[in-house]
């Protein structure tokens, strides 16, 4: 095992804890960045370009179909194979929790669209699920099994926040494990189904997974009401016949009392276990082999790398499995740099030179990595990360624009999170799409009123339907508070006035002379 100093660019302040890694094609990405994406690159997706110990990141981009995916971060994530044998594949990111803490109950599939030295394209799509469909939740792991020809994913653990009714004014915002209930999810038919097993008493989160066609094991995690390490190995074996699945539990010996640990497959049965915490104030600086077989998990401990002084004496780290037997770690920063959030990073190599090599790789695995988070009742309070297993180890990729932080503009002032009008409420931190066909910016329109200027439509109160003709026709459009000096300065139109005929004159009016006795007698007949 070997570890080699990275040294990252200016924009590494965006890989803090519970980051997650992705490999396409042979190629490492990176998601769930700290905050809201910028428009540098508002997917929030980016290439990981390692070049002679020098990390940088590059933006990659979401196809016109693609669904909005906030950076989430602590989600659960796995491959999914259409086969054993094919290269391609995508990924299942389920839960997570977003910049603003809220805590996702959706489920995506990533997939890659096309790739080339300049661009990346992904196309992202949320899947709608019915059943018992998981609560929303972080920490947690998803797998994916094969039975029978039949594939289903596995989702275990995790945390959520105290429901509404048992929430108080001073733990408004405290986390409670999840229920130790085991789902499965079948992405043909979007149905969801959970199980409750005896095996499984206490809930547990930031554990690690791993499956192999039919089996999971799951090893370690920490438990927030009894705040202990698990002891226990668990096996779930999942058989998928024609009729309804059924899910067994079987509780092994030989399990390691670790949480946040990290795991990276370097063989088509073997896998390195490395990171993680085995209390509260103290980091696991061992490392373990695992090895899979039917039916049958092995573990040992191997010879753990030479940790730095930095790494040995540091309070917590975190990292994400890259691939092909290598770890992506990071450790904090010194207080006193100029960048407080800084971290460094180091690259762990768990295989020999001579076992570097390209080789199918049919396992999955789904860990979590975490020291605990902000306002939780452990004592982590700095960090909380997530880890799972990437299939990619192949860092020369093209020369492309790489993405430089420093050279943002300042959105509050420029761009689409401008402050467009009086009461304009589009705020970069708690913005989400309004309309069907925002993606991950505001939509906004042109005001013809002098120089022009834009405007969110969300402010102006326009429709959907009213928003999509103002895009489509060719016509001024003014906002809400120069429409009226619009009209004031306006040409009235010219009124036409119709032509009146003169009437003719009709003569003399001819009167009628009565008599005195004619108009007495008139009268008299009159009133009788």
């Amino acid at each position: 095992m070997s570890l080699q100093v990275v040294s990252a660019a200016s924009n590494s302040s965006l890989l803090q804890p519970g980051f997650s890694l992705l490999n396409f094609g042979g190629h490492v990405f990176f998601f769930g960045q700290k905050g809201w994406p910028k428009r540098s690159c508002p997917t929030g997706v980016f290439l990981l370009d390692i070049k002679q110990n020098e990390l940088k990141m590059k933006p990659a981009f979401f196809s016109k179909d693609s669904c909005y995916l906030p950076p989430l971060r602590y989600p659960a994530l796995c491959t999914l194979r259409g086969n054993a044998e094919s290269d391609d594949c995508q990924y299942i990111i389920h839960g997570g929790k977003t910049p603003n803490n809220d805590l996702s109950d959706k489920i995506y599939v990533m997939s890659l669209v096309s790739k080339n030295s300049k661009k990346t394209t992904f196309q992202c799509v949320e899947k709608d699920l019915g059943g018992d469909v998981p609560e929303a939740r972080y920490g947690h792991t998803i797998n994916v099994v094969h039975s029978r020809g039949k594939s289903m994913s596995v989702i275990f653990g995790g945390r959520s926040y105290t429901p509404l009714a048992q929430r108080t004014t001073e733990k408004w915002n405290s986390v409670v494990d999840c229920l130790p209930s085991v789902f499965l999810v079948d992405f043909e038919f979007g149905c969801c189904t959970s199980y409750v097993l005896p095996e499984l008493q206490d809930g547990l989160s930031f554990h690690v997974s791993v499956a192999r066609n039919d089996t999971i094991y799951i090893l370690g995690g920490h438990s927030l009401q009894n705040n202990t390490r698990s002891p226990s190995l668990y096996r779930l074996k999942v058989d998928l016949p024609l009729g309804s699945p059924a899910v067994t539990c079987t509780i092994l010996p030989g399990g390691i009392s670790v949480s946040s640990a990290i795991v990276t497959q370097t063989g088509d049965t073997e896998f390195v276990l490395v990171g993680g915490y085995q209390s509260d104030n103290q980091k696991r600086l061992a490392c373990n082999t695992i090895v899979l077989e039917d039916n049958k998990i092995e573990i040992v401990e191997r010879v753990s790398p030479d940790w730095t002084p930095d790494i040995k004496h540091c309070r917590m780290w975190f990292g994400c499995d890259m691939g092909k037997g290598s770890v992506l770690l990071g450790i904090p920063g010194a207080t006193k740099q100029l960048i407080s959030d800084a971290n460094y990073f180091y690259i762990l190599r768990c295989k020999g030179a001579e076992e570097d090599k390209e080789e199918e790789l049919t396992a999955q695995i789904c860990s979590q990595t975490s020291t605990e988070d902000p306002g939780d009742s452990t004592p982590f309070e700095d960090s909380e990360e997530f880890c799972f297993s990437a299939e990619a180890n192949s860092f020369d990729v093209d020369d492309t624009d790489t993405y430089n932080e420093d050279d943002e503009e300042d959105e509050s002032e420029t761009g689409y999170w401008i402050t467009c009008c009086a009461s304009c409420n589009i705020d970069i931190n708690t913005w989400v799409p309004f309309y069907s066909t925002e993606l991950n910016k505001p939509a906004m329109i042109l005001c013809s009123s002098g120089a022009g200027h834009w405007v969110h439509a969300q402010c102006m109160d326009l429709s959907e339907s009213m928003l999509l003709r103002l895009s489509e026709a060719n016509v001024k459009y003014f906002c809400n508070e120069h429409v009226d000096l619009n009209k004031g300065l306006q040409t009235p139109k010219k009124v036409v006035h119709l032509k009146k005929q003169a009437m003719k004159p009709l003569g003399k009016k001819k009167t009628m002379k009565l008599s005195t006795p004619t108009k007495k007698s008139f009268l008299r007949r009159l009133f009788e």
